[in-house]
């Protein structure tokens, strides 16, 4: 039993060191430390392959672009600028105008509030009882007796005008 671990423990000693010179082709590594891989030195060494006729015919192709192609790509680019720049110019007028309005309906809520204080102060400064007086007894208007009343009935809408035959 003696000679079994001790066997098993070269082994495992010399897969180790096999593995740490390269000998263990196959990525498996025996113990509980990775080795660092230098990716650049195996990729120099491998080989080259050759390519097929066709499919290196198709590189070059893909590689250089004809002059059709480059034009149609700088005229796209043209239309891409001019659609942008229009686009921005558009978003500018429009930031400008919203100001004007946002504006302009500032000022016309300060118009109706001056118009309105305007309005009450004329209306708190009319003496109502002073208006009567003037009318009743320096003009010689008085109120609508019995007679003098008359009701039209208007069937084609809500405005009437009555014309009377005074001539004056």
């Amino acid at each position: 039993m003696g000679q079994n671990r001790r066997s098993y423990r070269q082994n495992a000693y010399e897969e180790d060191r096999r593995a740490y010179r390269g000998g263990n082709r196959g990525g498996y590594i025996h113990g509980n430390t990775a080795r660092k891989f230098n990716i650049q030195e195996q990729w120099e060494q491998m080989p080259e392959r050759k390519l097929h006729p066709e499919i290196r015919k198709n590189r070059e192709k893909a590689r250089h672009m004809s002059a059709g192609y480059v034009m149609f790509l700088a005229a796209a680019l043209c239309a891409a600028a001019f659609i942008l720049v229009n686009y921005i110019q558009l978003q500018s007028d429009l930031t400008t105008l919203t100001k004007t309005v946002a504006d302009m309906e500032s000022e016309l809520n300060g118009l109706k509030l001056s118009n309105d204080e305007e309005y009450n102060r004329i209306i708190s400064g009319i003496d109502l009882e002073e208006i009567k007086r003037v009318a009743i007894g320096e003009l010689g208007m008085g109120y609508a007796e019995e007679g003098q009343i008359v009701e039209y009935e208007n069937q084609e809408g809500d405005y009437m005008r009555r014309v009377t035959g005074s001539g004056k």
